[in-house]
């Protein structure tokens, strides 16, 4: 009985010991799967590039621009060797896409460009706001001027008028004031 008892615990011993051994190397199978490698670096046009692997291969390269005026940022991820891009603009807005070629290394207005951001339209409405107040302002002068001439020629026609009944009233009360 005593013998059979040290066989029981051994064996126990052994089962505990191998049961301990797996989930150690199953935890470190984990933690190198959920473990992601990070690079950065400066990029073209004032930008930096941020790339993470994941534990499933895909890759992701985050290119952020510091002060570009039409595009924020460019997300590339790559998937069992299919690459995506998205475009994301200063004001938010995301769209794919797939014509810049190389979106790490091109410049953020061809980025901007191929996506269709359009921040260039507020400068040329401020363009044309310009350029249509120049000419309502120069519209105005002229009417103004019209406006004087025609003011100075009723006011000379006024003043004639004025005169011719003022003479003829005089001249009416003149001869009814002399006998």
């Amino acid at each position: 009985m005593n013998r059979n008892f040290y066989l029981l615990l051994a064996i126990a011993m052994i089962a505990t010991f191998g049961i301990a051994c797996n989930q150690t190397d199953a935890t470190n199978a984990n933690n190198a799967n959920t473990e992601n490698a990070t690079a950065m670096r400066s990029g073209p046009d004032n930008s930096e590039i941020t790339t993470t692997t994941d534990a499933n291969g895909v890759k992701t390269e985050t290119r952020v621009f510091r002060n570009n005026p039409r595009i924020s940022k460019v997300v590339v991820t790559t998937r069992n060797g299919q690459r995506t891009v998205k475009a994301y603009s200063a004001t938010g807005e995301e769209k794919e896409i797939n014509d810049v070629g190389d979106a790490l290394s091109a410049t953020g207005e061809a980025i901007a460009q191929s996506a269709g951001f359009v921040a260039d339209k507020a400068e040329d409405v401020a363009g044309e706001t310009k350029e249509g107040a120049k000419k309502v302002a120069e519209k105005t002068v002229d009417t103004a001027e019209k406006v004087g001439d025609k003011t100075v020629e009723g006011a000379k026609k006024v003043g004639n008028k004025t005169a011719d009944t003022a003479k003829k009233v005089g001249k009416k009360v003149k001869d009814a004031v002399t006998p």
